[in-house]
């Protein structure tokens, strides 16, 4: 089986830091690490590996230093990564990003089926797997908590606000998964020896992929950012502590002072 694992490397934090006059985050001084959600994508890449053989093709698009984030998918196990790195990808929307990523999987070439995390923790969009898809023109299946391939299909169960539905679509198809699926495996150590030592990850321009140029980065973008801000704090929480009976009665007290309830 032939799998394509899509992947992001994002900024480690929940303290967002935009710059005022370009609008764009911060992200000098930040750790980056593996989309969460992208992890639980290539476990589930190497589960299908493990059962069924084939290859693991990991494929990200970003600046050079999201050439770590790759080093550590081989790590856990997948077998070829590339970088999508060019500056005419600058600035894409989700539209303009799905497009790019769809024609380095044209360029690939051979695949089975594409895994993705559901979304990444800086956009929350989930927008890029489902326009993959469109560009490929074929079946999706998005919010997977499980995924089996038998009988030339993937059978998935969906995660749902108020439970889930099992739904199957025929190879090739693109899937994605949502963090209640898997618990990912730590990378080896004989694998991040030779991830940091012998791994060479090819960095692919517009041109290799044969990418139209109106169709990336800023020209490509069908949407624009505005404005970007940090919104302001509402307010210092209060936390009450003691036996359960006297917070009770705390908040009581302090709904009562702000004239939330009344008795």
């Amino acid at each position: 089986m032939d799998i394509i694992c899509l992947m992001k490397q994002v900024p480690d934090t929940t303290d967002v830091k935009i710059d005022p006059k370009t609008g764009t985050l911060i992200r000098e001084g930040v750790p980056s690490i593996i989309n969460p959600e992208d992890k639980n994508a290539i476990e589930a890449a190497l589960v299908l590996k493990e059962k069924h053989g084939g290859k693991i093709v990991c494929i990200s698009m970003g600046p050079p230093q999201a050439e770590d984030a790759l080093r550590e998918a081989y790590a856990m196990g997948v077998d070829e990564c590339v970088l999508l790195c060019d500056r005419a990808f600058a600035g894409a929307d989700t539209l303009a990003t799905s497009y790019a990523l769809a024609m380095a999987i044209k360029a690939v070439g051979k695949y089975d089926i594409i895994i993705s995390g559901r979304q990444a923790i800086d956009g929350d969009t989930a927008q890029i797997g489902p326009q993959i898809a469109e560009w490929l023109k074929m079946p999706q299946i998005t919010y997977a908590r499980t995924l089996e391939v038998k009988d030339n299909k993937a059978h998935v169960e969906r995660l749902l606000e108020d439970g889930f539905e099992v739904v199957e679509a025929p190879l090739p198809c693109l899937v994605t998964c949502v963090k209640e699926m898997n618990k990912p495996r730590y990378p080896t150590v004989s694998r991040i020896l030779k991830a940091c030592k012998e791994l060479k990850i090819p960095f692919w321009n517009a041109q290799q992929i044969n990418a139209e140029k109106s169709r990336i980065g800023l020209d490509g973008s069908a949407t624009g950012v505005k404005r970007t801000f940090a919104p302001e704090p509402k307010g210092l929480g209060k936390m009450l502590t003691g036996k359960t009976e006297d917070v009770v009665k705390q908040l009581v007290k302090h709904l009562e002072n702000d004239n939330i309830i009344n008795r």
